[in-house]
């Protein structure tokens, strides 16, 4: 079906209003700002390593977007079927495309102002050291990459499940593997055909590059190549409930 812009941003715009009276969004957000900067001053011990990199800093990102991008999109789809709201949207006059776009636009937007809400940060130490902005701007692309390619991915666990808590845990569960599976491979010194499989379905493992500054092709091809996937089987998922 054609896609209609206009209409997913629609959507988007009434979900947008839906984040901004939820408590978890705030709630969310403070765990997220707080995580990431205990992450980079206690653990990563900044001060102490005399480095002008935020590698550490980014390091914690896939890790909180664990937690993160679960409560972004548990309620997208589980909640509207819950209430018996998804056969309402079903029957307006848009498409499945639609539909999946205007929950996709609306949750990664969300995460988007996370993200700027971390610039703060980088910008209070930057004149304590020589850092590259280039680097920087290079880590928070990836950032955002990697939230595009895990937002996708829950919204489809979402479309899954029958209700919030579900959707939560299945999302926490699948993104928890996919972020330490990259960790657990070379602990275990996996041969290679093994090791590359598991290198390749790791979301941290394609968001290396970015965290050092650097923008690999494949990397960036990964990211939309599976957020593109993850939306269209979304899009079957809704498709089928349509019909069923």
């Amino acid at each position: 079906m054609t896609v209609m812009p206009h209409k997913a941003l629609i959507l988007a715009r009434k979900e947008l209003y839906s984040y901004a009276y939820a408590p978890a969004f705030y709630g969310t957000a403070v765990f997220f700002l707080l995580f990431t900067s205990i992450w980079l001053l206690y653990i990563q011990r900044f001060f102490a390593l005399d480095s002008a990199s935020f590698r550490g800093y980014f390091a914690a990102f896939p890790l909180a977007f664990i937690l993160v991008i679960p409560v972004l999109t548990m309620k997208s789809w589980a909640e509207e079927r819950k209430l018996g709201s998804v056969e309402l949207l079903l029957t307006m006059p848009f498409s499945e495309w639609d539909l999946v776009l205007g929950k996709f636009i609306s949750s990664f937007a969300v995460l988007a102002v996370l993200l700027l809400l971390t610039i703060p940060m980088p910008l209070s130490i930057l004149p304590l050291g020589d850092f590259d902005p280039g680097v920087i701007a290079g880590e928070y692309a990836g950032a955002l990459l990697l939230g595009s390619s895990a937002v996708s991915l829950g919204l489809l666990l979402s479309s899954l499940s029958k209700n919030q808590a579900g959707a939560f845990l299945g999302s926490a569960v699948v993104l928890l593997v996919t972020t330490m599976i990259h960790q657990l491979g070379l602990s275990l010194s996996l041969p290679p055909p093994l090791s590359d499989l598991v290198n390749f379905i790791s979301l941290s493992f394609h968001f290396e590059s970015f965290s050092r500054g650097l923008i690999d092709s494949r990397d960036l091809a990964f990211f939309i190549l599976s957020t593109v996937l993850f939306l269209f089987l979304n899009t079957r998922v809704i498709l089928y409930r349509k019909w069923r």
